[in-house]
Order: structure tokens, then C-alpha cells, then sequence
């Protein structure tokens, strides 16, 4: 599917059919907006273009020369947008193309931050005169989309230690496996804000990038917010490691007194093994004919048991 807006006048159009693309000029074109594109769409936006657009393959290489190039007139950029899919974060590629005045989008997925600037720039058009506008304006919401996912996951993090801090039952292996992802989601969370900056700061480097004070000021803006949200994600890197470490101490903790409560029982029941044993014997034993012998043996027993017990309580071994 193809989306095109252009300028006519004040205002910005949309347009949603390829063949009107050499009608509209290319002058007049701000965004084209290509969501899961067939062959003729892309061909067809090349040759607009002058340049090849990417496939998806290679705009999900992650050497740096595949996420950030230049070519004569034109800006490549590849990154990627998060996105919560039940426990876990999916990443959907998107490519982005800066030519002259025009900004050219490629994604496999509808993105809400996408339907969200169309709509602003049809209903404010004034804001943005040409595409590097556009593609600050989708790097701004990216970024603020990515620090409620930081937020989340600190909210997270948070009831987290709040219930091992309360000692609930269920703090088991489960639970560690939940610590694990949750892990992992703060790892490509800061993978994806890297991968922004480094954009970002190669686009302030390059001769190609705009030279309007405002938007490189809020380029610089963007940069400030994702270095902020690099350190509160390896904040809340840092609290899992930390919880993490602290459940498996717990997990240790349980199995140990588990270990000893038994070890414990094996030895008080041991003298009393030792005398039973001893008079088990099929021979002549001392009080043996004796009719009250058992009960003489059963109480030694349990006596063998008090005084282990009262060694170890002194101890403080139980």
C-alpha cells in the first residue's frame, strides 16, 4: 500500500494511487508512506527517487554502514520500532529515505506513531514544510513511545521487589523466569534507543543535514531524552541483576533449611537407630528377659533424642 502526501496550496493531500505520482511532482511530494509494497510500487518510487530502495533483508543488517548511509542527494536510515506483543517486545523494521525535500517510509507494519503524525499533518500542514521535518516529528513520538515502555517496565521492576520485599509464596523459579524476561525486554529496549541515537548523531555529523537552527535543535533535544532513557534502562538493568540475585538467594536459602530439617531429623533418629539396631540382634542381651526391658529401651531412646536436640538448640544449629 501506498501513501502519498503532497502540497496543493496550504494545504496537504493525500493520495493513495500510484499512477498520480508523476502527475503530482515530484517538487510538490512531502512523504511517501510505502506499507508492505508490492514490486510496481517500489520500482515505481525508485525511479521518482533516482535511488534503490532497500529490502527488507538488508535494512535489518545490523552493521552500522547498512543502518546509516548516503548516497548524492539522498539519506538512508534503517531502525527498528518496538512494540509489546503479550511478555515480550517484537521489532518492526522501518527504512526511511531523506531526498531533498521529500521524506520516503518503507515498514511492514502499521505503526500508531505513523497514523498519528498523518492525521497532524493534514490538520496542521504549516508545521511541516518539507520531509526532514516529518522524520523529526516520527523520531520525537518514537522516542516518547519507548520512554512508556521504560516506564512500564520500572513499574515493573517495582512490584517486582516489592514482592520479594513482602516475601510472597510464589517466589519460586517462576518467578525467576519472569525476572529473565523482563531482562530481556530492558536489553532490546536498550538496543533500540542506541540504535536512534546513533542515527541521529549521524545525521547532525553529515554536510546533508538541514540547516534550519530549530530542527537541529530539536535533533540535539531528542538525543538529550534518549541518552536519559539509556541510563534509566540500565537502571532497571541493574535492579533485575539485583533481584535476580536476590531470588536465587532466596531459592538457595529455602533448599538449604529444606536440607537441613532433614539432616537434622537423620541425626536425632540416629542413637535411637544405634540402640534399636543393638537390641534387634538375635542373641543373649542384657535385661533382654526382663518384661519390662522394652519399655526401659524406648525410654533411653527417647532420652538420646531429648539430649540431641537440647545440644543442638544450645548450639543454635537449629
Amino acid at each position: 500500500m501506498i501513501k502519498i502526501f503532497y502540497k496543493q496550496g496550504p494545504e496537504v493531500l493525500l493520495s493513495q494511487r500510484l499512477a498520480e505520482l508523476d502527475t503530482i511532482g515530484r517538487e510538490n511530494i512531502l512523504w511517501i508512506d510505502l506499507l508492505v509494497p508490492t514490486g510496481e510500487e517500489k520500482r515505481k518510487v525508485e525511479a521518482l527517487l533516482g535511488v534503490e530502495i532497500q529490502s527488507r533483508a538488508e535494512a535489518e543488517e545490523i552493521e552500522s554502514s547498512s543502518r546509516y548511509y548516503e548516497e548524492d542527494d539522498a539519506i538512508f536510515l534503517n531502525t527498528n520500532f518496538l512494540s509489546p506483543s503479550g511478555e515480550e517486545m517484537a521489532m518492526d523494521p522501518v527504512s526511511f529515505i531523506l531526498s531533498g525535500a521529500c521524506l520516503t517510509t518503507l515498514r511492514e507494519s502499521p505503526l500508531r506513531s505513523f497514523d498519528t503524525l498523518q492525521l497532524k499533518l493534514q490538520a496542521r500542514p504549516e508545521e511541516f514544510p518539507d520531509g526532514a521535518h516529518l522524520f523529526v516529528e516520527v523520531m520525537d513520538k518514537r522516542v516518547d513511545l519507548d520512554a512508556d515502555i521504560v516506564e512500564i517496565i520500572a513499574k515493573e521492576v517495582s512490584l517486582f521487589s516489592k514482592r520479594i520485599n513482602q516475601q510472597e509464596d510464589d517466589i519460586n523459579e517462576e518467578f525467576l523466569l519472569d525476572i529473565n524476561q523482563l531482562q530481556e525486554n530492558a536489553m532490546f529496549v536498550r538496543e533500540n534507543v542506541v540504535d536512534k541515537q546513533r542515527l541521529i548523531s549521524n545525521i547532525l555529523k553529515s554536510k546533508r543535514c538541514p540547516k534550519d537552527p530549530e530542527l537541529r535543535e530539536s535533533l540535539a533535544v531528542i538525543l538529550q531524552d534518549i541518552a536519559s532513557l539509556i541510563n534509566h534502562t540500565n537502571f532497571a538493568f541493574e535492579r533485575l541483576e539485583y533481584l535476580q540475585d536476590t531470588v536465587l538467594g532466596i531459592i538457595n536459602l529455602d533448599q538449604n533449611r529444606i536440607m537441613k530439617i532433614f539432616t537434622f531429623i537423620s541425626l536425632l533418629l540416629m542413637p535411637a537407630t544405634l540402640v534399636a539396631s543393638f537390641y534387634g540382634m538375635n542373641v543373649q542381651l542384657p535385661i533382654a528377659d526382663k518384661w519390662w526391658a522394652w519399655m526401659l529401651i524406648l525410654g533411653f531412646m527417647g532420652l538420646l533424642v531429648l539430649v540431641l536436640w537440647l545440644i543442638f538448640k544450645k548450639r543454635k544449629m537449629l
